[in-house]
């Protein structure tokens, strides 16, 4: 168990979540099911950490957006092809 992000609890487990991300050009939202997230037993909430919606959002910042469907699951959305290795637009 890890410490849960929002109670601090010693509670949080792995789990799989479905989750929603707006694309960067504001056209749609897509799904993407079977993301690595957490739930936590003590307060019950369930999340993603940062690390993962990071590599979310950089990916969807290197990819061709137009190609993807509506909904997919993460795996999917990480094994599109890049257009650039890594986001060199993120400054830290």
């Amino acid at each position: 168990m890890k410490k849960c992000h929002w109670c601090n609890e010693q509670a949080a487990v792995a789990s799989v979540k479905t989750g929603y991300w707006e694309l960067h050009d504001g056209t749609r939202a897509i799904e993407i099911k079977e993301i690595p997230s957490m739930t936590c037993m003590a307060c019950g909430m369930e999340y993603h950490e940062d690390e993962v919606v990071e590599e979310i959002e950089d990916q969807l910042m290197l990819i061709d957006t137009k190609k993807l469907s509506n909904s997919m699951t993460h795996e999917e959305l990480m094994g599109h092809e890049r257009f650039l290795k890594r986001n060199y637009f993120k400054m830290s």
